[in-house]
């Protein structure tokens, strides 16, 4: 059984193959968290609870001075009593307190796993793939209950926890913070690693050492945003990429989030994430009660690989849903740099036809078709054609992208509004707004205002339209600008700091509503590249843009630091052109077609004026591409070489059945006269014989993963790149 319940010492034992979690009812029915990390078979208390008296620390018992919250390890902390240190929740009463007192009071053990309404959460689809548990907390005094929900996901390694609060008084009450989980380590002992950066150059990986005080990671931007991803781990000292303890956490959600570790004077580490309080506020009436988002607990023994690899495991095939969970993603051209806002259906048609040439199976019109949309200042919210471009409408250019056997995609921004569009004039209290302020703009945008229904309705039935006016397969959903002025002309003062929440709850309702009317079309949600690269996102459209730096060797580290957490089949990654758009590089279009390999492939530039031994190439990248996207969909990622650390980067994608792997290796740039370096493989079957490129001579794995591969020395220049790929011997 994943939930064990033992009567006799009050505990709660949670098990995966490779982890426990332990939770223990103490004295008057407080929760203390008691331990996580590698599996133990059994919880007999050999690392007990001290109690100590130490100056300063308050006592809840007087007649007790050895017992304070305050350095209890709480499974999910309050605040305004004993406990001083960073609370999981706090509540305002009508009155102005602010003071809580949790106690356990019952629980339940169920199997599968229940949805979270609303919002976005992983699945399971046999009940007996997950075991619930739900232990409800009381606050006596308020009659407020606080239920803590933990799902055991055995086969995948994880844990799923989140927290609902309802409220049972007569009076109304204000949340104010509500994070998603609360884990007190009993030491401090460890790095803390995020994925940081900004645009173009998202998810750069950033280790610290936890020190005293507080060390968060957060956005306030009403995006997960570029600048901070919602995953933290801490990593315990020596451990690396393949070895040693790793505690990963990942918050299913796509707003303003935080991640906090307060470090004590005591050397404890306490951990909590989910909604960030900054400006965050939740009127609870009487009789309502609110979700809060899902966060993914994952350990690992095996380093930040081991812990990659559950991730990776656990998204692709209970976070991910639809039609393209477990297929394979077409081959795409996308004509956004290489025409920009300038074209017309004839342009579009010649790259079509040259597409089908080379071998791509789908094209994709980007931004540029709709309203009077010449540049990025106008239009946004007039789904409608622009017959200047498009004379004959998206129809004919469908109908002329069909006739060469390519599938047609394109590009919305439907969660905003140009403040020059038709939309706009008509409705200007649609958007995001705080009445007497000025209206902050970017790229001439504004926020649509998806907390109210109206809204909403009419972005779905404007894109619904477009999508049923064509066979259109594919569409990348775009967001480019974060939110100011966070207010809502559809509610009530009172409730304003629920808006930026409230519109997260929207944009979920919009894309359920989308997704499942048109279950054919692959979504691909963007934000300015890689700027909502969450699991929340993921869970609507199994794939995203990774970046609008497309660079190849800027792609080394963020397409490095997404897999981190991220399965490399929903990282979208495209060839482009050179000199490169966004850091003028120009890298070998080899090159840059191994890196994009990694991921869901495709190109992004004009194939019409490429050389004959260019086109020639693109062919070579698409049947190859062809023959291992099934492996880039299901297979295990090993990372050897980290960019981040060096002037290399190296990686491998196994199958499942280590029948076969994809190895790729890239130097930066070159050095004179360098040493000799190999590759040391992973994830092969030690006993059996595999063939490199198709090659008559067999290797062992063994030999392959403990004696490696030479790299070649005769790369000569920079940005240089080798691929392999190997596959087992009959």
């Amino acid at each position: 059984m994943p939930i064990v319940f033992n009567e006799d010492n009050q505990s709660f034992h949670l098990f995966t193959p490779d982890t426990s979690y332990i939770m223990q009812i103490i004295r008057e029915g407080y929760l203390a968290h008691r331990y996580w990390g590698r599996r133990i078979h059994h919880f007999r208390d050999s690392n007990q609870l001290l109690h100590v008296h130490r100056p300063l620390s308050p006592n809840p018992d007087p007649s007790d001075r050895s017992f304070s919250l305050d350095e209890l390890p709480q499974e999910y902390p309050g605040f305004g009593g004993s406990d001083l240190r960073t609370p999981a929740f706090q509540i305002e009463q009508g009155n102005g307190a602010a003071v809580s007192d949790l106690r356990y009071i019952s629980h339940r053990i169920m199997s599968g796993k229940p949805a979270l309404a609303g919002l976005p959460a992983v699945y399971v689809e046999e009940g007996d793939e997950a075991e619930t548990l739900e232990l409800t907390l009381k606050d006596e005094v308020l009659d407020l209950y606080i239920i803590l929900t933990y799902t055991v996901l055995a086969s995948w390694n994880a844990i799923a926890r989140s927290v609902r609060f309802e409220n049972r008084t007569n009076e109304s009450i204000r949340l104010l913070r509500a994070a998603s989980l609360n884990v007190d380590f009993g030491d401090a002992d460890y790095q803390l690693l995020q994925l940081s950066g900004a645009w173009a150059k998202e998810r750069t990986m950033i280790k610290r050492q936890l020190v005293q005080g507080n060390q968060s990671v957060d956005s306030r931007r009403g995006a997960s945003s570029p600048h901070h991803n919602p995953f933290i781990a801490l990593m315990r000292k020596g451990a690396d990429e393949s070895a040693g303890d790793v505690y990963g956490i990942n918050l299913v959600y796509s707003g303003n989030f935080l991640a906090n570790v307060e470090v004590d004077p005591y050397d404890t580490a306490r951990v909590s994430m989910g909604i960030n309080p900054f400006n965050f506020a939740w009127l609870l009436e009487p009789g309502e009660s609110f979700q809060t988002p899902e966060a993914i607990m994952i350990y690992s023994s095996a380093g930040l690989g081991g812990m990659s690899r559950k991730y990776h495991r656990l998204y692709r095939s209970r976070l991910c849903r639809g039609k393209y969970r477990d297929e394979v993603r077409p081959v795409l051209v996308n004509n956004w740099e290489g025409t920009y806002f300038d074209f017309n259906a004839e342009k579009l048609e010649q790259i079509a036809v040259k597409g089908k040439e080379l071998g791509i199976e789908l094209f994709v019109l980007d931004d540029g078709w709709f309203g009077k949309r010449n540049d990025d200042t106008s239009s946004l919210g007039d789904w409608f054609v622009n017959r200047e471009k498009l004379p004959e409408g998206l129809e004919d250019l469908a109908a002329r992208v069909n006739r060469q056997g390519l599938q047609f995609g394109l590009w919305f921004e439907p969660e905003m509004v140009s403040v020059d569009s038709e939309l706009y004039r008509a409705h200007p209290d649609w958007c995001i707004h705080t009445e007497g302020r000025s209206r902050t703009t970017s790229r001439g945008q504004l926020i649509l205002d998806f907390s109210r229904p109206e809204v909403r309705e009419a972005i779905v039935s404007r894109v619904s339209r477009i999508l049923r006016s064509a066979p259109i397969t594919y569409v990348k959903w775009d967001m480019n600008r974060h939110m100011t002025e966070a207010g809502s002309a559809g509610l009530p003062p009172e409730r304003q700091r629920e808006t930026a929440h409230r519109y997260i709850l929207g944009l979920y309702a919009v894309l359920e509503e989308l997704t499942s009317a048109f279950p054919e079309v692959l979504f691909e949600s963007c934000s300015s590249g890689g700027g909502r690269f969450d699991p929340g996102m993921l869970y609507y459209m199994p794939q995203t843009w990774a970046s609008d730096n497309s660079d190849a060797i800027s792609r080394l580290k963020i397409q490095y630091g997404t897999s981190i957490v991220y399965p490399v089949s929903t990282i979208g990654a495209h060839v482009s052109d050179v000199p490169n758009h966004q850091v003028g590089r120009v890298a070998p279009l080899e090159t840059r077609g191994h890196v994009a390999f990694s991921g869901a492939f495709g190109y992004e530039l004009d194939l019409t004026v490429f050389t004959e031994a260019e086109q020639q190439l693109v062919k070579e990248q698409v049947q190859f591409y062809k023959e291992i996207r099934e492996l880039m969909l299901r297979g295990d990622l090993y990372r050897m070489l980290n960019p981040f650390e060096g002037n290399e980067a190296a990686w491998m994608i196994v199958a499942e059945d280590a029948a076969e792997a994809y190895v790729f290796y890239c130097r930066v740039l070159a050095e004179p006269n360098p040493g000799f370096r190999t590759l040391y493989l992973q994830g092969l079957i030690a006993g059996a014989d595999y063939r490199i490129n198709g090659e008559e001579r067999v290797y062992g794995g063994d030999e392959l993963m403990y004696t490696g591969l030479r790299v070649p020395f005769h790369l000569h220049g920079d940005f240089r790149s080798q691929i392999w790929r190997i596959r087992k011997a009959d």
